[in-house]
């Protein structure tokens, strides 16, 4: 409710042209006020942090059990036919250099926090002298901001080499063997995750270009790997 107030003249007096004389009043005015319920939807910030978030979290819960379809179909093959021993290592040192590169540039923990887990899982029955090389070329990495961005763009070359010296593998034996499809296939998804994510917080070029590169060559593998088990389905 409000009062509106309101002067009318007294008595007498309304039409003498004397207007200094007034009674006022004070008539109670009903305020309807209208009320309007509305939906809060997220907006594009928070629809874009929840991408981010999902991106993030399947990346490193996929990573954490990405060698672990390739270790079911080693055992159950009994044999590592088909795997290549050089794409292993070319791909472990690829993945040091990209981890001591996050690292050194403080980019967040969360879009590269599945490498340690992937250098852990690659990392069985190393040597001595394996382990000094690793240590040592974490330091050395980082002696010049130079060294390291060069390692960084190498990295990317050395990552590449690693999909070709498994995919010549195959083309070789013609036999994917031991090889497991659902590993390369979860191994495109992390890459196309990470494009996503480095869009969204570092914008690195050099980073993003490698994780273009390794999303082609995973798919390609995987690809590859499918088909020769159907050709050996069919052989069989």
């Amino acid at each position: 409710m409000v009062e509106v107030v309101a002067a009318t003249p007294l008595p007498g007096q309304g039409g003498s042209g004397n207007c200094s004389s007034y009674l006022l009043l004070t008539l109670p005015v009903a305020r309807h006020t209208a009320y309007h319920l509305e939906t809060v939807t997220p907006g594009p910030a928070g629809a874009m942090e929840l991408l981010l978030g999902f991106c993030n979290w399947s990346t490193l819960g996929l990573c954490a059990a990405l060698k672990l379809p390739q270790i079911s179909a080693v055992l159950g093959a009994r044999s590592a036919r088909g795997i290549s021993l050089p794409s292993l290592l070319l791909e472990l040192g690829g993945f040091l250099v990209f981890l001591r590169y996050q690292w050194y540039y403080e980019y967040p923990l969360l879009t590269y926090l599945e490498y340690p887990i992937l250098i852990a899982q690659g990392k069985n029955k190393k040597s001595p002298v394996q382990y000094s090389v690793c240590v040592s070329a974490w330091f050395i990495l980082t002696l010049q901001k130079w060294i390291l961005d060069l390692a960084m763009n190498l990295c990317t070359f050395i990552s590449a080499a690693s999909k070709f010296a498994q995919l010549q593998y195959l083309w070789k034996a013609r036999d994917s063997g031991a090889v497991s499809a659902l590993t390369w296939g979860l191994a495109s998804y992390t890459s196309a995750t990470r494009i996503i994510t480095t869009l969204m917080t570092t914008n690195d070029l050099t980073i993003l270009l490698r994780f273009l590169i390794m999303l082609a060559l995973n798919m390609w593998v995987t690809a590859t790997v499918l088909r020769y088990r159907k050709t050996a389905v069919k052989a069989e």
